[in-house]
């Protein structure tokens, strides 16, 4: 049963990063005709009214310290990502986002270190990510004798990378509550577009309508609202209910690859000898880092679960199993 669950959350996992793995050819489309902030609100309430089409039933949050988890998820895991991401994609290349963004499961494994309970990696998770890394450079580089670099974007995608571990350690307590996976992933989308607000005035929001019902715009928003955010949150949240907040995150590692392939079937960009040895170093580096990192229960051989809050009861534990 718990092979069957490993697999299944692999899966899942696979199936989230391959389309997200997409997501910055269609936002530097959009970036075209729209804001960063634009894209983040428009995307996120198509694919909330969606996921209330799905399942209309309103979710009855038992305690308050719950509200607080899937209000900080909202905050971390949609305003400030992707906000964060979306105007880092405004000063730097795409493929220098999708490196940087591509080292939160280090940042993760930090954030489970300090506040997870039962989860500890090992040397092999970290030789895994190293190697993850230098497969991840190679693949920015493509063939290129310099990274090009800028400090502010860059900055920014490295907050984004910091955020995003943050909401991966919150989605993992969030999933102990027991509450269907749609209506918990529809309400941390309302909290984030509750905290976008804020964005929304200050950088303005005057979206050219006109300009994204043509096809190639009104497609990119469609996939990134409906495919990307309303599909793969549920996808990811599952994920990382099934394995973990550390095992799940490790799936970055492939963004780059999964978006160097695409630029190259969609915008027909030439990926050279360099990236195609990136692309197997971080096949390897994931494979090692997927290996081997939780600790088992000596009594009982089996890994052990992680909480969030150390002082959580047993008797909640159950509950949220």
């Amino acid at each position: 049963m718990d092979q069957e669950k490993n697999i299944n959350g692999h899966i899942l996992a696979v199936i989230t990063i391959f389309i997200w793995g997409m997501t910055f050819i269609s936002t530097k489309i959009l970036l075209n005709v729209i804001t960063p902030v634009e894209i983040l609100f428009l995307r996120f309430t198509i694919a909330t009214i969606l996921l209330f089409a799905v399942f209309p039933h309103r979710l009855r949050v038992r305690e308050r310290r719950q509200e607080l988890y899937f209000a900080a998820a909202g905050l971390c895991g949609v305003t400030l990502y992707y906000l964060l991401e979306n105007i880092a994609l405004t000063y730097t290349l795409a493929s220098n986002v999708g490196v940087v963004i591509s080292i939160s499961p280090f940042f993760t494994a930090i954030f489970s270190h300090l506040f997870l309970r039962g989860e500890r990696c090992k040397l092999q998770f970290f030789i895994g990510f190293l190697i993850a890394l230098v497969g991840i450079v190679l693949i920015s580089l493509n063939g290129n004798s310099v990274l090009q670099l800028n400090p502010l974007g860059d900055l920014l995608a490295v907050l984004a990378a910091i955020v995003w571990s943050a909401y991966s350690v919150l989605t993992k307590q969030i999933s102990k509550f027991g509450y269907p996976m749609i209506p918990t992933t529809r309400r941390i989308f309302l909290y984030g577009l509750v905290f976008m607000l804020p964005a929304l005035f200050l950088f303005g929001f005057q979206p050219e309508i006109n300009r994204l019902l043509e096809p190639v715009y009104l497609c990119n928003i469609l996939f990134l609202s409906v495919g990307a955010s309303a599909m793969c949150f549920v996808t990811w949240n599952s994920a990382v209910k099934k394995l973990g907040a550390v095992k799940t995150s490790v799936y970055i590692y492939m963004v780059p690859v999964i978006t160097v392939v695409a630029s190259m079937i969609v915008l027909k960009e030439k990926i050279t000898g360099i990236a195609g040895l990136g692309i197997v170093l971080t096949l390897i580096g994931l494979f090692l880092s997927e290996n081997k990192f939780s600790p088992k229960n000596k009594s009982t051989g089996k890994e052990e679960s992680i909480d969030l809050i150390p002082l959580e009861t047993k008797k909640e534990q159950r509950i949220a199993k």
